[in-house]
């Protein structure tokens, strides 16, 4: 790609933070909009333009100069959004319709979303298919497939050009050429990886294995997991897709999933220490299996994870958690 100018808006997030980087590195102009309320100011890659605001303003900053827009702000614990469902519609779905109405007066053409595969829901096949039909079972799966639902429709009526990414568990950690270094760092924590290496490093005592009683091999849950690297080019290679009047959908993931064990036991191998177990009931609505098919991706995008090997990915995030890095 020649250089080009882009907005990434939630850039000072885990994900959009890689993204901003590898968009730097590839030699465009970045400018990141974040309001901070869970990104760091640190996380913004060195060279991004730094805008600290809501996208409910995106308005005030865009302008014909931006080739296009990658979308990451959103609120995303799924906990909360059923605690606080409210707050998810107004800041995913008024932020994006904000956004979307920000792009048109501006005649910014080209949206990348970051979606996510809890809009399907319960999967009615494994692995997880853009055909499969979309039951989101919580405020935040709903939210981010009525932005998908928006963006379709901004597609037909105004021909934007969109493609919505969906993927389950991102992990690993990304080293930029700036030196600087973007891994996971939610408050609170919820991922797997990350808590699993907060016991190796003692500041969690023992890790939850929520039912292990599922049809799976030993028995806990599979679950896909993908690179953040790998993510982030998924994301570039979405920008040279993008059509006009056209929404593409892609499902991303690394072709295979690992068990709750697998993880555990993968985290014990890299870090060099134990991690006790402790049993839990099972949790309502955890399905046995949630792994996507990428082959849209693959035909589509020409893409294809290159980082898929868990102990490689463990070994990522375990660099970026360690209290030297």
């Amino acid at each position: 790609m020649s250089a080009k100018k882009y907005l990434v808006t939630g850039g000072a997030g885990y994900v959009g933070s890689v993204v901003a980087a590898h968009l730097l590195e590839a030699g465009h102009a970045v400018t990141v909009l974040d309001d901070l309320s869970t990104g760091f100011r640190a996380g913004v890659p060195e060279g991004a333009e730094f805008i600290e605001g809501r996208i409910q303003d995106a308005a005030e900053h865009l302008d014909p100069s931006y080739e296009a827009v990658l979308h990451f702000a959103a609120s995303s614990q799924v906990g909360e959004s059923v605690a606080k469902p409210e707050k998810y519609w107004e800041n995913n779905v008024g932020g994006s319709m904000a956004l979307l109405s920000a792009m048109r007066s501006a005649g910014v053409r080209k949206l990348v979303f970051s979606s996510t595969a809890a809009t399907y829901g319960e999967p009615v096949s494994t692995p997880i298919t853009e055909t499969d039909p979309t039951a989101p079972t919580s405020p935040y799966g709903a939210t981010k497939l009525a932005v998908d639902h928006m963006i379709g429709a901004e597609c037909t009526a105004y021909g934007l050009a969109a493609v919505s990414l969906r993927y389950f568990n991102v992990a690993g950690a990304y080293a930029a050429r700036s030196g600087v270094t973007a891994g996971e760092r939610h408050d609170p924590e919820s991922h797997l990886i990350p808590l699993v290496l907060q016991v190796a490093l003692g500041t969690r005592p023992s890790i939850s294995v929520y039912g292990d009683d599922y049809p799976t091999p030993d028995g806990t849950c599979v679950r896909d997991y993908i690179h953040v690297a790998d993510l982030a080019e998924a994301h570039l290679r979405a920008l040279d897709a993008a059509t006009k009047g056209e929404h593409l959908i892609c499902n991303l993931g690394n072709g295979n999933g690992f068990s709750v064990r697998e993880v555990i036991e993968t985290v014990r191998k890299v870090t060099g220490h134990p991690i006790p177990e402790v049993m839990a009931a099972r949790r309502d609505g955890d399905p046995a299996v949630l792994v996507a098919s990428a082959e849209t991706a693959h035909r589509r995008l020409g893409w294809a994870p290159s980082r898929a090997d868990l102990a490689g990915i463990v070994a990522d995030a375990w660099a970026f958690a360690r209290p030297e890095h």
